[in-house]
C-alpha cells in the first residue's frame, strides 16, 4: 500500500512526493524501493503489486521500473485502507483463487530483514493452514501514543496468539497501562491471509463495499474503467475498524525485528544517532550551541547553526522550513490545514 500522503512528515513529505517515494536516511533507496526489495526476497517480483493512488503511478513506475503495468493498481481517490485491501484482493483472485496474500503499508522501516522473513513465513504457513486473517504484533518498548495496540489471549503455535481486542491510539496513561500489562502489541498494520478469507471477511462485515468491488472485469481491458466507476462509490474506512475489529478469526504473531512505521518526526528521531547532547541531523551539516534534543532535516548539503533550542524539530524542504516543538508534533498535520487555507495548494 503506497498511496497515502504522509502529511505528519510535512514540509519533507509533499503533496507530489510523499513520505513512501523519499530517502531519509540517504541508502539511494526510497522506503518504497526498500519494501520491494525486502519481500523480493521470498516472494517472485511479479507476484507484488504496489496499489497507490492514480496520481503516484508515474513515481511508482520511476522508482521500480523493473515491474509490470499490471502490477500498480491505481485508486482514482483515496478511501483508505480497506477499499484498498479488498481491491488488490479481487484482482489477485482472478489470478489464483488460492493465493496466500500480504499486505504491508510502502514506508516501514525494517532493521533487521532476515527476523521479518522468517516471521513472513511463518504467517504465510500459517494462513496456508488454517482460515484466519492475521495481523503482526510488535512487542512494545515504551508507553507509545502514536500506535494502535494489539491484546491477545491465549498462545498458540509458532507464536501466534488469538487476538482479544483491537485498540485505538491510546492516551499516554492508558499507553503506559498497555506497556506495563505484557499483554498489549503495537499494531504494525501488516497483514497475511488467504484470498477468500479475506474476501469471506468483506462479505461478512462490509458488505456493501464488497458487492461494489465484486465483478467480472479484473484482469480485462475493462478494469480500469470498473475501478474508476466503483472505487468512489466505497466507504472510506480502514482495514481494522471495517474487518479486524468485528471479525472473530484474528490471530496476531509476535514479532521482533526491528520496527518503525515512522509516521512521525519523532519515529524517525528516535531511530536516528545522536550527538553527546542527543541532537541528530538528517542529511546536512549541524553544528549545535547551547541545543539538546533537537532534530534537524534539511534540503541538499546545507549548514544549520542551532543555538538555544531544546527538543525542536527543525526541518526544511524546498521553499518550506518548518520549526516545532517535537512534543508538539502532532499539531503539523493541523499546519498544513492552516498552511493551505491562508496561502493555498502551492505549500501541500
Amino acid at each position: 500500500m503506497g498511496g497515502g500522503i504522509g502529511s505528519r512528515f510535512w514540509p519533507f513529505s509533499r503533496e507530489n512526493r510523499p513520505k513512501q517515494f523519499l530517502d531519509f536516511f540517504g541508502t539511494g533507496r526510497s522506503l518504497l524501493q526498500q519494501t520491494f526489495d525486502r519481500f523480493a526476497m521470498i516472494i517472485p517480483p511479479e507476484n507484488i503489486f504496489i496499489a497507490t493512488n492514480e496520481k503516484y503511478a508515474g513515481l511508482v513506475r520511476e522508482q521500480l521500473p523493473n515491474i509490470g503495468e499490471n502490477q500498480i493498481l491505481t485508486e482514482p481517490t483515496r478511501r483508505n485502507t480497506a477499499p484498498c485491501i479488498a481491491y488488490a484482493a479481487y484482482h489477485i483472485k482472478a489470478i489464483n483463487k488460492n493465493a496466500n496474500i500480504v499486505v504491508t503499508p510502502a514506508d516501514h522501516l525494517i532493521l533487521q530483514e532476515h527476523h521479518f522473513l522468517k516471521n513472513i513465513e511463518t504467517g504465510l504457513n500459517f494462513v496456508d493452514k488454517y482460515p484466519a486473517l492475521l495481523t503482526l504484533g510488535v512487542k512494545p518498548n515504551r508507553p507509545e501514543t502514536g500506535y494502535g495496540y494489539i491484546q491477545t489471549a491465549e498462545e498458540g503455535e509458532d507464536n501466534i496468539q488469538k487476538v482479544k481486542a483491537f485498540t485505538e491510539k491510546p492516551n499516554y496513561e492508558l499507553a503506559k497501562v498497555f506497556f506495563e500489562s505484557g499483554e498489549f502489541f503495537w499494531n504494525s498494520g501488516i497483514f497475511i491471509w488467504n484470498v477468500q478469507t479475506i474476501l469471506d471477511a468483506f462479505k461478512k462485515h462490509l458488505p456493501d463495499m464488497a458487492d461494489i468491488l465484486n465483478g467480472d472485469k479484473y484482469l480485462t481491458d475493462g478494469e480500469r474503467t470498473f475501478i474508476d466507476e466503483n472505487y468512489p462509490k466505497c466507504q472510506n474506512i480502514s482495514i481494522d475498524y471495517g474487518v479486524m475489529e468485528k471479525a472473530d478469526n484474528t490471530y496476531m504473531l509476535v514479532a521482533d525485528f526491528g520496527w518503525s512505521d515512522l509516521g512521525t518526526w519523532g519515529s524517525l528521531y528516535d531511530l536516528s544517532n545522536k550527538d553527546e547532547n542527543s541532537n541528530a541531523a538528517l542529511k546536512c551539516k549541524s553544528f549545535f550551541v547551547e541545543s539538546a534534543n533537537n532534530l534537524v532535516s534539511l534540503a541538499g548539503n546545507k549548514l544549520a547553526v542551532i543555538q538555544g533550542l531544546d527538543d525542536y524539530i527543525i526541518a526544511e524542504s524546498d521553499d518550506i522550513l518548518l520549526v516545532c516543538k517535537k512534543q508538539e508534533e502532532q499539531r503539523i498535520k493541523q499546519f498544513v490545514i492552516d498552511v493551505n487555507l491562508k496561502f493555498g495548494e502551492e505549500y501541500l
